[in-house]
């Protein structure tokens, strides 16, 4: 098979655009600005789940299901959640469609209208809360400890496939605690959750660290946040964790009994992610060949084709295989023997390599005969050829290479794109000629922020948690600053 991808170097965008949907991860759908997410990356997308949810369950975090509704009048109740979502949210508005008189096709039952609106959740933090209004009467209810994987529509005018889209996937986690320092903890531990997941998973380093007053989640008093850098020297917000204070417990009347017998008001928490990390694992891995993807989360581990002339040969080569195919499983790596007879070896490896496939084996009848096998291995592109009694001990060692591999590139990637810079025409030139993260400091105005942003096009990636104290002055005001942040432009 020919890939036809445009090269990265020449058209970022477009070679992203190209690679999701040729690849297999997903496609563009019949409605504006939403994607199908077909088998291929809906399997990406499920082991990122199962790796996360056992995460959270470590934790001690429970799944359940909240409605996909919300009434209007919740989302009003939180003055700046409200203000940060009211111009993406889709509104039901009626319940019932009916045949125009004139036979012009369906229409919209104009009796049939809501006595109130719903809107279609763009977060969930309004209907949890009334919910949970309900559920924490005392301080023995408490932590309580909830997430969900849901879908929500936030209706952006700009898509991308898995990068922004209308409708996307995620997990939200929503909790609330008896204090303020339990419920800050809460906040970091997940923060520090999706880190680790991301690094070790995905082999994608982050930088954790806090959003500006501006940046964050509408209705939090602190976000965290963890932030990528992706090969085109943008950054890519990858998961958010928010210490939501009192806010939504005193907007929904949440209150306790504590142990004294008085009432307060429960501490929140909120924190997500979102099939925006699958855009994340391509553009940070991937090459002008296909994807490139880390083996805990490949669909696919290991690839065997077979060469041959006619079925006599497939037959023993399907014989002397079965067996390694056996055994992987048994040691649960996901092996695919791939003895389609109406496609050629050739295009088998092409399109394993499109589809990032970590190990890719093939086997012929001189193999056969000499007890070999071919490896080869899809972050580097190199070939062996290994003895089949050590080609399970090599296969696994390549497991934990690749994803270590991937890990070190993208790391390095990463250290070789963060300049300290303190003059804004210094900033300006490597944003410019360079780009990735540019350390500097800033007066810690929203002016300034603004300022920067409308002239620049980037944005105060974070504050990071590990940043020292550095008396210094902004590159913009000349005001003093005691800590550099980082800016970035993003996606």
């Amino acid at each position: 098979m020919s890939k036809n991808l445009t090269k990265r170097s020449e058209d970022y965008s477009k070679w992203y655009n190209e690679l999701v949907v040729k690849a297999d991860l997903a496609e563009n759908s019949g409605v504006r600005g939403c994607m199908v997410i077909k088998p291929y990356g809906y399997g990406i997308w499920e082991k990122m789940q199962a790796g996360l949810d056992k995460m959270f369950k470590e934790t001690g975090h429970e799944n359940a299901y909240f409605p996909l509704f919300i009434p209007k009048s919740y989302l009003s109740k939180e003055a700046s959640h409200v203000e940060g979502f009211a111009k993406e949210c889709a509104v039901v508005t009626h319940y019932r469609l009916k045949n125009a008189e004139d036979g012009s096709g369906i229409i919209v039952d104009p009796d049939a209208k809501l006595e109130e609106e719903l809107i279609v959740r763009p977060t969930s933090e309004t209907i949890i809360w009334d919910t949970y209004r309900k559920w924490i009467q005392s301080y023995r209810d408490l932590p309580l400890l909830i997430n969900q994987w849901a879908n929500v529509v936030r209706w952006e005018m700009r898509t991308r496939l898995f990068l922004r889209t209308a409708e996307f996937l995620w997990q939200e986690g929503h909790t609330a605690h008896a204090t303020e320092q339990e419920a800050i903890a809460e906040a970091e531990q997940m923060m520090n959750v999706y880190a680790d997941f991301v690094e070790n998973h995905m082999a994608v380093p982050v930088i954790k660290g806090t959003k500006t007053e501006s940046e964050r989640f509408a209705g939090a008093i602190e976000t965290y946040c963890i932030e990528a850098l992706m090969q085109d020297g943008k950054a890519l917000q990858a998961g958010t964790s928010h210490f939501l204070g009192q806010n939504f417990a005193k907007a929904f009347d949440v209150k306790f009994a504590n142990k004294e017998g008085g009432k307060e008001y429960v501490w929140a928490t909120s924190w997500g992610v979102s099939t925006r990390l699958m855009g994340a694992l391509v553009m940070t891995h991937s090459d002008d060949n296909g994807l490139v993807i880390p083996p805990k989360l490949a669909p696919i581990q290991v690839v065997i084709v077979p060469i041959y002339k006619g079925l006599d040969q497939l037959d023993e080569i399907s014989e002397a295989v079965m067996p390694l195919v056996k055994e992987l499983r048994s040691k649960d790596i996901s092996v695919k023997f791939d003895n389609r007879d109406t496609h050629k070896p050739g295009f088998k490896f092409n399109e394993y390599e499109l589809r990032g496939v970590p190990v890719r084996l093939a086997i012929g009848p001189r193999d056969l005969k000499n007890g070999t096998f071919e490896v080869a291995r899809r972050d580097t592109l190199e070939k062996a050829v290994v003895n089949a009694e050590d080609i399970v001990a090599k296969i696994e060692f390549l497991m934990e290479d690749i994803q270590r591999n991937m890990y070190q590139k993208a790391f390095d990637y990463r250290a070789s794109h963060i300049t300290e810079v303190d003059t804004y025409d210094e900033f300006k030139k490597v944003l410019e000629e360079k780009g990735g993260f540019i350390s500097a400091h800033w007066d810690g105005s929203k002016e300034t922020e603004e300022r920067i942003k409308e002239e620049t096009k980037a944005t105060i990636r974070c504050i990071p948690i590990d940043a020292k104290e550095e008396l210094g002055v902004c590159m913009v005001t000349g005001k003093p600053s005691n800590k550099r942040v980082y800016f970035a432009k993003a996606y």
